[in-house]
């Protein structure tokens, strides 16, 4: 049985992308991101807002996007009602442009080095 390994992953914390990503990609695992938009403090980006407004989304669901564009990536995100799962849900099909994308890198670049992973 393969569980996935859970680690704090958002546009802010790409940490797990330097070797923790790959070495799960390469044994066909999963990789679960939890708290994926930093328990809401992600959503007061500026960029990340022009991005979801620029699409019709929120930007809850432009963050879970991003996380969600790695195959092997798996997201927690919270919901307290059923609107709220659907919103989530919808996040999973949201048409981000390969502009969108270098716009969200440019936003949210890897970390110079690579760091320890982050836990809440």
């Amino acid at each position: 049985m393969c569980t996935p390994n859970n680690s704090r992953s958002t546009d802010w914390r790409r940490s797990p992308e330097y070797d923790l990503l790959p070495w799960l990609a390469s044994r066909g695992m999963p990789m679960m991101a939890y708290s994926p938009i930093e328990q809401g403090r992600l959503l007061q980006n500026a960029r990340l807002q022009e991005i979801a407004a620029g699409l019709g989304a929120t930007p809850a669901q432009v963050a879970l996007a991003w996380v969600l564009r790695q195959e092997q990536v798996l997201a927690i995100p919270n919901a307290g009602s059923v609107a709220h799962v659907q919103e989530n849900r919808a996040a999973a099909e949201l048409p981000l442009s390969v502009s969108d994308w270098a716009a969200l890198d440019a936003a949210f670049p890897l970390p110079g080095k690579r760091r320890p992973l982050e836990m809440l």
